[in-house]
Order: structure tokens, then sequence, then C-alpha cells
């Protein structure tokens, strides 16, 4: 029998975790900081983009065909596929005339397929590792997670803020980097096909004992089964409010350090917000996420869990200084930022890991799809309007506000059930 081990986890976590965020990124990071170079509004920027997380958040409806077709690393390797032929779709509309929305529908496209292969990825882990393992992973997936985001906001938007200014053409420079991202998925799908490993526990749910031989009654057992779990309304309650500062914050940081010091921003370039947020902020927001991951396999989630919440709520407040201040130091800004996305990295393995234990039993990968599709409830619908209070109200009382937003998280922290036991090696 062929077991789960029979490949090096570090030949395919790493990697298919690095997939997993480029297209996340993309919708909902990068898309950010290239409409802000093609001079579109805080206000629409924030509002069409937060819509794009809107399949990560209906998402579950569809996750049971996952379980009910097909295998995960089948599902896996074909979707990087679509999502690279999607990538180069965004790349060519660019210098459309109507670019923006003919580039935001292409980039539904490729949301819908990122978060299909999310529910893939996602389940393939859960089966192809153990749960210990899993808890030790789960800090090496988030390193590779934030890796991805460095690739994607730190060098690629560096190159794009350096072919802006070498081509005169910010829509030709962020053409390039599209092509850049499609080539890098044609090169991901082909490894995967070649190292993910095929474990025996990869197949239908129909075909397991635990699974229900009539798809639409495994689809309504699979939600049934999910909402029954115990304590649902406080489960639902911490992942909604989790993140529900930081939603509104995330929308507004690249306009925010891009905009020029007389309208409250503090004026950083394309290449030098990519130095500062999407390459020394991440790299802190890493090594936060890795030292997360360890913390937790050695005391476990419950002891963790407020110095988390903590680490991921109380940093906000940088951006209430740098608001105030505005520095024009680019080493402090630097320095400043890497305090809050190291905090955050930190903290953030907490839910990760409170998703995986909520997740327990036979439908698990449906089960976090619905997870991550609450997270990124909460994370669109206060997103959507962040953009416009923003401009109501400035960006001093903007980031005052996220700050404030995050006391339903903490509220729901002291209420939350964990097993003492759970995350530890």
């Amino acid at each position: 029998m062929q077991t789960t081990q029979s490949k090096n986890p570090w030949l395919w976590v790493p990697s298919l975790y690095f997939g997993q965020a480029i297209p996340y990124i993309v919708a909902n990071s990068l898309s950010v900081i290239m409409y802000k170079d093609m001079g579109l509004s805080n206000t629409d920027i924030a509002f069409y983009t937060s819509l794009l997380y809107l399949p990560w958040v209906i998402k579950p409806l569809w996750s049971p065909v996952v379980d009910l077709f097909g295998t995960k690393r089948g599902w896996t390797v074909s979707l990087q596929l679509v999502l690279a032929a999607a990538l180069g779709a965004v790349g060519g509309t660019l210098h459309l005339p109507s670019f923006f929305m003919i580039s935001l529908a292409v980039m539904w496209v490729m949301a819908f397929a990122s978060a299909t292969h999310d529910i893939s990825a996602d389940g393939f882990y859960m089966l192809g590792l153990r749960q210990q393992q899993q808890a030790a992973y789960v800090g090496v997936r988030s390193t590779f997670y934030r890796l991805a985001t460095l690739a994607a906001q730190g060098p690629l938007v560096i190159l794009a803020g350096h072919l802006s200014t070498s081509l005169g053409d910010v829509h030709q420079a962020w053409s390039i980097v599209f092509f850049v991202l499609c080539g890098l998925f044609f090169a991901l799908c082909a490894w995967h096909q070649a190292v993910l490993p095929r474990p025996d526990t990869d197949h239908r749910a129909t075909e397991g004992k635990e699974g229900i031989t009539k798809p639409l009654a495994s689809f309504f057992a699979t939600f049934a089964s999910f909402f029954r779990k115990r304590d649902i309304w406080l489960i639902l309650g911490f992942i909604l409010t989790f993140r529900l500062g930081e939603s509104q914050l995330l929308k507004l940081v690249a306009p925010f350090l891009k905009d020029p010091v007389s309208a409250g921003g503090l004026g950083l370039t394309t290449e030098q917000y990519g130095t500062a947020y999407g390459t020394i902020g991440i790299i802190a927001l890493t090594i936060g996420g890795l030292f997360g991951g360890y913390l937790i396999s050695r005391l476990g989630l419950k002891r963790c869990l407020w110095l988390m919440v903590l680490a991921v709520h109380l940093p906000d407040l940088v951006f209430v200084y740098l608001s105030s201040a505005q520095p024009q130091n680019f080493g402090v800004i630097c320095g400043f930022l890497a305090i809050e996305q190291f905090g955050y990295g930190f903290g953030f393995t907490a839910m990760l890991m409170y998703m995986i234990m909520v997740s327990e039993g036979p439908y698990k990968t449906a089960h976090y799809a619905i997870c991550t599709g609450l997270m990124a409830l909460g994370m669109m619908v206060p997103g959507m309007w962040s953009g416009k209070l923003q401009e109501m109200i400035g960006y001093q009382h903007f980031f005052v506000w996220t700050c404030l937003a995050t006391i339903p998280a903490f509220a729901m922290a002291a209420l939350v059930k964990i097993d003492p036991e759970f995350g530890k090696k």
C-alpha cells in the first residue's frame, strides 16, 4: 500500500502553497497597486477589487464537487494550468480601451479557478500529511504562502515600477509582469504533476466508507454537518471577526503608501513600495508565520491564542502613527512596516490552525473550504466600502477606525473553545 509519506513533504508543500498564494495576491493585492498606478480612485479600487473576494466567499457552494469527482491531486494540477492561461490573458487586456472592466472580468475567471484550487490543495494537504505533521508544516505552508506574497508584491512590483519608468508605459509594464506570472504557473503545473504524492485516501468521497452514494445528498450532508458542529455560533463569530480591522486596512495600505504627502500619504514610488512593504515587510511577515507555526507545534493552539490575537491587531497602531507623523525617512517607514507585518504573520497562524481544527471529520476538505469562505466574506464586505470611508474621513482617522474595528476579535477570542492538546506535536 502506498503511504502518504512516500514523498518528502518538502518537495511539494512549499511549492503547493507558493502557487496557491499567487493568484489570490494578484486578485486582492497586486491589482490594487496596478490600478493605483493607472490612476483609478481609492473608492473604485477598494470596491471592485474587494468584489474579487467573492469566489473565495462562495466556494463552499461547489467545494463538495471536488470531494465527489476526481482526486484532489488531479484537480490541483489541472487548475494550475487554467490559472496560467488566465494570468496570461490579463496581461493581454491592459492596453485595451476599456482595460479596467475587461481585466477585472478576466480576473474573475482567474479568481474562481484559484478558489477551486484552494479547495483541492487544502484538501490534498490534509490527506497527504498526518495531523501532527499538519501542525508542524503549517508554519512551512504559511511561510511559502508569504514568500509568494513577497515575490508578487516585492520583486514583481519593483519590476513594474522600473519598467514603467524605462518604457514610459505603465500598461506595458504591468502586461510584462502578468506574462512572467503566466510562465511561472506553467512551470508549477509541470513540477506538481511530477512530484505530488498519490495518497491512498485521495479518492472520491462516494468511494469511501464515509461517503454517500448520491451526490446531491452528499452535497447537503456536507453543509448540514458543518452547521451542526458544536458551538457553531462561536466558530462563525471568531472566523468572521478575526480580520475585521485588517479587511479595511489592507485595501488602503498601497494607496496610503503611494499617495503624495499633500493627500495624506507617504509619497513612495512603486519601486519604493515594492521594497518597503512588498519585500522588507513580507520578509518580516514570513519570519513571523514560521515562528507562529513552531510555537503552536510546541505549546498547542490554546496556549498561544491570546498572544497571537494581540500580535495580529496591536501593530495596526503603526499606521495610526505613520498617517499622523508622515515620516519621510525611508528606513523609518521600512522599520515600522516590518514590525506590523511580523506581528500579523505570527498571529495569523492561529487562524490557520483554528480552521484546521474546526474542519476535522469525514468532510474535512469541504469544511475547510467553508471556513475559508467565511473568512473571505469577513474580508470582502468591509473592504468594499473602505475606500469610500477613507476618502470621506482621511487616512489618519481611517486608521484609527481600523484599530477600533479589531475589538470584536478580542471579544470572540475570549469566548472561543479550543482543545488544549490540539496542534501539539
